[in-house]
């Protein structure tokens, strides 16, 4: 895929700190929304998952925050997967606003957990691999 997959989201005033800046927690919320908005647009949405016994978990996760956003701004969260051997795999993602300028990056170490087991599923990539519609946006 040439693009990262990137969704659009507007600062909303409520979201903001008693400095007038973006919450910290709420970068983790644009990042969330990015993930399942890149699930929903390769065709695995909870419903899948979870008919397959499985949930996607976040394991560990870091934010880089590089330039203030306040409210009314409008920024672009994108989402990257990338694929090791293992039972995990590690997400990048960048929110930017509308000028370019690089705001936050977040990266994110994430599985499959197997509802039946409690245990993370061996080779996540291929689960992708069977229930998307569009392995592009999963870089597959």
């Amino acid at each position: 895929m040439s693009e990262p997959f990137s969704v659009p989201v507007t600062v909303r005033g409520y979201e903001t700190d008693s400095l007038g800046h973006l919450n910290q927690s709420v970068y983790l919320q644009y990042a969330e929304h990015a993930r399942w908005e890149l699930l929903q647009a390769a065709g695995v949405g909870q419903a899948e998952l979870l008919a397959e016994g499985i949930a996607p978990v976040v394991l560990e996760t870091t934010i880089r925050y590089l330039r203030e956003l306040r409210a009314g701004e409008d920024v672009g969260v994108s989402c990257v997967f990338e694929w090791g051997e293992g039972k995990t795999f590690r997400v990048t993602q960048t929110i930017t606003k509308a000028d370019g300028t690089v705001s936050a990056e977040v990266a994110s170490v994430g599985g499959l957990l197997d509802l039946k087991e409690r245990r993370l599923a061996a080779q996540p990539r291929e689960y992708f691999k069977q229930l998307t519609t569009d392995p592009g946006l999963f870089g597959l």
